[in-house]
């Protein structure tokens, strides 16, 4: 989905033993994807996203060490540099895969943080994996990171590393970042291991979500099934050491989407693309990852339903909607494929016509630059997960915007919706409402439309992910003074 670096030859260490890291990030993926050449030869190169980007100059002014699976089933993995950064691959066999990743992370802690959007699994023999895998994350931070370095944790697959580590490395500052949901206490409290899991992120320093809700579900989590004593948002441990809890909306590298949407290959791009859909008047936009949070079905039966009012006919509107292919081993996943494909296909043949289709679907990933131009071409973008921690493409869409134009029509329960309130908000699960938004934005006035876009705009550029990563890093490297260890605890629930 997003342009990749340019591939570079890696000079290779031997041990973890042999890199000082000042700063050490581990994330479930390095932050390069492997590359086999022609001659059979292979090499690596940057992997996408806001994340990478971000970081990526920080860790290399601060001899950065960035700790992480490199995607293929393996046990064993060389220690690599890569654009000044040390990459230490971590090795995940095949049983792990499918038990920690595909099992713990993404059958049962995905959907439980996602507001059971679909129903979790809860396997012992998944969470011991999750336990193991965790472990040798924190093992290896142990031993790349150098004495009083800055750790920071990413996301949903390693939230028992912070403890993990703290109990080898005492003299670090542990940092964790959760990119999804945090649930309530009602949902989160199904999960067996509810405790653990808090006692787990505990180990950090500072604990950073992308909604000030979702921080305080954690504080409240922990005073009531941790029992430890808490104000606002921090946590008091009985060791005398404190835990912030706070929010720090992540988002994009802005001023390169608006480089790339200006770029003459994408605006011819997107010429293009709106006279291959026959130049309607409307072109909505849908990009996500296919997956089940993400609302999908419903903002197609919406849009079908439009044209079946006779709000407009598939001469004057039409949708495009790219969906990545996501997690496909994994039988969610792969039904969720078969009923969108069937949802399409029952759409277009009941309303397409001859060469106008009404939704043109891709079940495909694309370059950054293909985006760029889509956001570009389309004037409706449709953003509409049931939950979302963030979702990126809403700001992608927003920056890609130059001449302040186009429509963001945006579900309220992405995290996004807290910062561009100008959008047309929706509540996806109400078909009708979401209808009515859509038509909105569809029939709205271009002076209103440019009102909402510039404001947008202007959020997005002042907050972009380099403000994220600098926000972060600051608050969790500023010292704080050790709390009364005598503090007497509440009682736990």
């Amino acid at each position: 989905m997003h342009r990749v670096g340019v591939v570079t030859r890696s000079r290779r260490r031997r041990s973890p033993g042999d890199v000082r890291a000042e700063l050490v990030v581990l994330a479930n993926r390095l932050p390069v994807d492997r590359v086999v050449h022609a001659d059979g030869s292979e090499d690596w190169r940057r992997s996408p996203g806001g994340l990478v980007s971000a970081l990526a100059p920080v860790m290399a002014a601060n001899r950065g060490a960035w700790i992480g699976w490199p995607g293929d089933v393996m046990e064993e993995c060389e220690i690599f540099e890569h654009d000044g950064i040390t990459l230490v691959p971590i090795g995940i066999s095949q049983q792990e895969y499918e038990e920690y990743y595909e099992g713990f992370s993404n059958a049962t802690l995905w959907p439980l943080y996602h507001d059971l959007v679909a129903k979790p699994e809860f396997h012992r023999e998944w969470w011991d994996a999750y336990v193991a895998v965790n472990r040798r994350f924190a093992e290896t931070a142990a031993e790349v990171a150098a004495e009083g370095a800055t750790v920071w944790v990413q996301d949903y697959q390693l939230q028992l590393v912070p403890s993990l580590l703290r109990e080898l490395r005492s003299d670090l500052r542990i940092g964790f970042f959760l990119h999804i949901p945090f649930p309530p206490a009602e949902l989160f409290s199904q999960l067996p291991w509810r405790r653990e899991l808090l006692e787990g992120l505990l180990g950090a320093d500072l604990v950073g979500f992308q909604l000030s809700g979702a921080a305080q579900n954690f504080i409240r989590l922990v005073r009531q099934r941790v029992g430890h004593k808490t104000h606002r948002d921090t946590v008091y441990l009985p060791d005398g050491r404190t835990v912030v809890a706070k929010a720090f909306p992540i988002s994009i590298d802005t001023a390169q989407f608006e480089k790339l949407a200006a770029s003459p290959g994408v605006q011819a791009r997107a010429k293009q693309i709106r006279d291959d859909l026959g130049n309607p008047r409307r072109i909505f936009l849908g990009i996500d990852r296919l997956d089940y949070t993400k609302g999908i079905y419903a903002r197609m039966r919406a849009f079908s339903e439009l044209i079946h009012d006779g709000h407009f006919s598939v001469e004057e509107a039409t949708f495009v909607q790219v969906a990545s292919p996501s997690r496909e081993r994994v039988d969610q996943y792969r039904k969720l494929r078969d009923e969108t494909d069937r949802l399409v296909g029952h759409i277009n043949g009941d309303l397409g016509r001859i060469g106008r289709p009404a939704i043109s679907y891709l079940n495909a990933s694309f370059p950054q630059s293909e985006m760029a131009a889509l956001f570009v071409a389309c004037d409706i973008m449709v953003v509409t997960p049931f939950r979302d921690g963030m979702n990126l493409v809403a700001k992608e869409y927003v920056a890609c915007r130059l001449h302040e134009d186009g429509a963001l029509v945006l579900s309220e329960f992405a995290g996004a919706a807290e910062e561009l309130r100008q959008a047309f908000l929706v509540n996806p699960y109400d078909i009708n409402g979401m209808k009515a938004q859509m038509l909105a934005a569809y029939r709205a006035d271009p002076k209103d439309l440019g009102r909402r876009m510039r404001a947008m705009r202007r959020t997005v550029a002042e907050n972009d992910v380099a403000n994220w990563a600098n926000a972060f890093l600051t608050e969790l490297t500023t010292p704080r003074p050790a709390h009364d260890k005598h503090l007497r605890p509440v009682k736990r629930a």
